[in-house]
C-alpha cells in the first residue's frame, strides 16, 4: 500500500509470510520499477531482510501498534513482577511519542530500565512462561528501537500499518459474505476486489 493516498500498489492471494513467497513477490515489484524510500512493517524478519536486500537505502519503520500490542501481551495485563510492571508502563507510552523530546524521554526511560532490570534478566537462568515472555518483550523492544522513530524526521512515513490492516479487514468482511466460494474462484475474487477497491 502506498502511504500518502493509502492506495494499493499490488496484491496477491494464496501467499504465506515466508521467504519463498515474499522474495519473488518483492522482486517482481522491483522489476516493475518500484523504488520505495521507506516501508512500515509489522516486524516480520523475512520482510525486513528482503526489503533491505532489494533496496539497500530503504528506511524500515517498525509499526508501533504491533510493538505495543505484542509487548503488552508478553508483559501480561496485570504483571506481578516489578520489572514487568515497569516495562509494561513503557509499552503503554509507545503510541504517545509525537516529538523528538518525547522520543528522547522514552529512550532515556528505557535505558534506565535496561540498566536496572534488563541486564539481570538477560543473565538470569530462570525459566517458565512468564519469565520467557518477559525476555521476549525486552528483546523485541531493544531490537526494534533503531527503527521506531523515523516518522518523527519524515511525517510522510506512517508509524503504523493501521491503514493496511483496515483494508485487509474490509477485504475479509466482503470475502466472508461469499460463503462456499470455490477455491478456483478465490484468486479471481481477490483480483476483482483489489481492482475495484484500490483504497
Amino acid at each position: 500500500m502506498e502511504a500518502k493516498d493509502c492506495a494499493i500498489i499490488y496484491g496477491a492471494s494464496e501467499m504465506a509470510e515466508g521467504p519463498s513467497y515474499l522474495n519473488p513477490f518483492c522482486a517482481q515489484l522491483k522489476e516493475q520499477g518500484l523504488v520505495p524510500r521507506s516501508a512500515t512493517v509489522d516486524g516480520n524478519l523475512h520482510v525486513m531482510r528482503i526489503l533491505r536486500t532489494l533496496w539497500p537505502g530503504i528506511l524500515i519503520q517498525r509499526c508501533l501498534v504491533h510493538i505495543q500490542r505484542q509487548g503488552l501481551m508478553w508483559c501480561r495485563r496485570y504483571p506481578k513482577r516489578t520489572d514487568a510492571k515497569h516495562l509494561r508502563a513503557l509499552f503503554l507510552k509507545v503510541m504517545t511519542i509525537h516529538t523528538t523530546a518525547d522520543r528522547d524521554h522514552f529512550t532515556s526511560e528505557l535505558r534506565d530500565w535496561e540498566c536496572r532490570y534488563g541486564t539481570p534478566i538477560a543473565r538470569s537462568p530462570e525459566k517458565g512462561w512468564v519469565f520467557s515472555d518477559l525476555k521476549r518483550a525486552r528483546s523485541m523492544l531493544l531490537s526494534a528501537l533503531p527503527d521506531m522513530f523515523h516518522y518523527l524526521d519524515d511525517p510522510s512515513i506512517p508509524k503504523s500499518t493501521n491503514a493496511l490492516e483496515g483494508y485487509f479487514a474490509r477485504l475479509k468482511q466482503r470475502y466472508r459474505q461469499h460463503r462456499g466460494l470455490a477455491r478456483h474462484h478465490r484468486d479471481a475474487y481477490f483480483r476483482w476486489f483489489l481492482q475495484l477497491s484500490p483504497r
